[in-house]
């Protein structure tokens, strides 16, 4: 009796293109994991890979297709990783939806697994967990390649949007991913905005001096107001900062944020009533210029303008809470105020009695 004929394993490079076209998504790490679901009483050995922000499990190392597969995305944390009684690295991934238990065969490629996890689903290296310094390197690496990933991903949804969405709709998205300060503005229009409208807020968002960068302009009351000035530069999937140390953060919202928050609530976004406030902002996507060609100076600083050199002093190092500012400069600002507004009543008084004595 003959022997049934074995069926070809394939070979690691066929195994590696074949996922790659069914996942469509790039490797990041893989090996072998224990998992187990919280419906699920025993854990279950996978070969596992981590490709963009999902999960593939395989039920061999050398099967082309995966079993299941799960989504990190929404990943809210991941629990400290502890050995279990057999010496595996045990931690737990915890999802909006779910709880997955994990098990590596070490605490070293459980840390690993962990800082690979976290640095695709934060977007940031996890620089508390103890890793060496090529692990770093490999998980820069891979946040790198996950920022261009998504770059690309976005580019994509936008063509296709600008393809099947009427412009209207295309206007509309935009605009509600914006902050709320942003104003399709000049320099000297935000400036304006913020001496007219005190009480509608004291930071706004604007176009730089070009298509791809932003700036900030912040009016504060000290013993006279001042206007200041920061450039927001657009870096790959981050926005820079310019202050004398530069700050990285990864959404306009996050920069509008750090503002808030480093002036402990003293500064505060700019916001018009909706109507106005749209208008503004479409007005930066119909070909409205915003681009700023004049020099404009005010009694703190000299602004330059696009090419020369960038914000310089009086810029602090960073941004100083109000309220640590000196408050009696408020106070004799207020004292000047009740002045002017005593003289302003009897030029009135003065002016009335003038003209009842000529009747």
């Amino acid at each position: 009796m003959e022997e049934p004929e074995k069926i070809p394993k394939p070979a690691p490079r066929r195994i590696f293109h074949e996922r790659q076209r069914i996942t469509g998504l790039p490797l990041y790490f893989e090996g072998y994991l224990s998992i187990r679901h919280s419906s699920c009483q025993e854990f279950k050995v996978y070969w596992t890979e981590l490709r963009g922000t999902m999960l593939f499990f395989y039920n061999d190392k050398k099967a082309p297709t995966y079993s299941q597969k799960l989504d990190i995305s929404a990943l809210i944390s991941v629990t400290s990783i502890h050995p279990d009684e057999n010496g595996f690295a045990q931690f737990i991934l915890i999802l909006s939806n779910e709880e997955l238990e994990l098990k590596a065969e070490d605490c070293e490629l459980g840390k690993e697994w962990k800082g690979f996890i976290l640095t695709v689903t934060k977007m940031s290296v996890p620089l508390h967990e103890s890793l060496s310094p090529g692990q770093f390197m490999r998980m820069h690496e891979v946040l790198e390649k996950e920022k261009k990933r998504r770059i690309t991903l976005n580019d994509c949804s936008s063509a296709s949007l600008n393809e099947e969405s009427p412009p209207s709709r295309n206007y509309s998205s935009t605009l509600t991913s914006m902050p709320a300060c942003f104003y399709a503005v000049s320099r000297q229009e935000a400036i304006e905005m913020l001496e007219k409208n005190p009480s509608c807020g004291n930071l706004i968002l604007r176009p730089g001096s070009n298509s791809k960068n932003y700036a900030i302009t912040v009016r504060q009351v000290l013993d006279a107001p001042f206007i200041k000035h920061y450039r927001v530069m657009t870096k790959e999937a981050s926005f820079v900062v310019e202050l004398e140390r530069q700050v990285t953060l990864m959404s306009l919202h996050d920069v509008i944020n750090y503002f808030v928050t480093q002036t402990r609530g003293n500064l505060k976004p700019f916001v018009m009533p909706t109507h106005d406030n749209m208008l503004q902002r479409a007005q930066r996507f119909e070909g409205v210029p915003t681009s700023e060609q004049v020099p404009i100076k005010t009694e703190q600083e000299t602004i330059h303008s696009p090419g020369e050199r960038p914000l310089v002093a009086p810029v602090p190092n960073q941004i100083v809470p109000l309220s640590q500012e000196c408050t009696a400069p408020a106070s004799r600002a207020s004292r000047a105020t009740k002045e002017f507004h005593r003289r302003e009543m009897k030029k009135r008084m003065r002016k009335r009695q003038e003209g009842l004595e000529k009747a």
